[in-house]
């Protein structure tokens, strides 16, 4: 294998899902989980620059993508079984898992379950406990969801990036529009996943995680608050520190120059 090709392969769960699941790159391993819309296509971009350092393993989570919905019940706790899963379908006892969003809320999950799997936790642009603004948002964005999907994908564009960069990057909101959660079924994923991050509680675990751990978050997420990422910092004071000025709630799309220089480089330290 070149350190260019990527290769598919799946992962199949105790409760029937099977996900799409793709590897490439070389060297120490680097799981990649998405925050609530579940594609293995957000980290498509910042793949193709960790890979020269790292094996980039990413996937579609359950009921997304090409990625199957499985019998049980979609809640924070069976997200990080399958990306342990994952792990286990792609031959690794051990990685680095970095986690974006409800990204980082399954890796705080995955690292209470099995902790001696993880060389390193990333935190990035998520929270402990859901606050009272995000209840408010994630609801609103829930309700639109029944009425007007494209309007729902709208919102989610709209709120993730700073507007003179989406103005820059229309192509984002195009394809956002494209991918609309239009069907029945793809509602019906996107509204238990918004209820599995909202009903996340990770306050009672995090202290006692023993991984290194590094928070990145940006101060003008307008979605998961760089309030959060202060909280997680408090709970785990020997966290590394990676805050951004700007870059919105997807910095790592809209600052991927920035976002992934410090990911490697604290890996690379560990």
């Amino acid at each position: 294998m070149t350190t260019t090709a990527i290769i598919d392969f799946r992962a199949e769960t105790d409760d029937g899902a099977e996900l799409h699941c793709f590897r490439e790159g070389h060297g120490q391993p680097l799981l990649l989980v998405s925050g609530l819309s579940g594609t293995a296509g957000f980290w498509t971009d910042i793949a193709s620059t960790l890979r020269r350092s790292f094996q980039i393993i990413r996937f579609d989570q359950r009921g997304i993508g090409a990625s199957s919905r499985g019998e049980g019940p979609c809640d924070i706790e069976r997200l990080a079984r399958d990306g342990l899963a994952v792990l286990d379908a792609a031959g690794l006892d051990r990685a680095v898992v970095l986690g974006h969003s409800t990204g980082g809320c399954i890796g705080q999950a995955m690292a209470k379950l099995a902790p001696g799997r993880m060389d390193g936790l990333i935190l990035s642009g998520t929270w402990l406990k859901a606050c009272r603004y995000m209840t408010a948002l994630f609801g609103a964005r829930r309700a639109i969801l029944d009425c007007d999907p494209q309007a729902f994908a709208a919102l989610s564009i709209l709120s993730a990036y700073q507007p003179r960069w989406i103005q820059a990057n229309w192509h984002i909101y195009d394809d956002a529009i494209e991918a609309a959660p239009t069907s029945e079924q793809a509602r019906t994923v996107m509204r238990e996943r918004i209820d599995a991050l909202l009903g996340f509680d990770g306050t009672a675990d995090i202290e006692a995680l023993p991984m290194p751990i590094m928070v990145m978050g940006a101060r003008d997420d307008m979605v998961v608050p760089v309030y959060h990422q202060e909280a997680l910092i408090a709970a785990q004071p020997g966290a590394r520190r990676s805050i951004m000025e700007t870059g919105g709630h997807l910095f790592p799309v809209s600052r991927p120059d920035t976002f992934t220089a410090a990911v490697a480089e604290w890996i690379g330290e560990l």
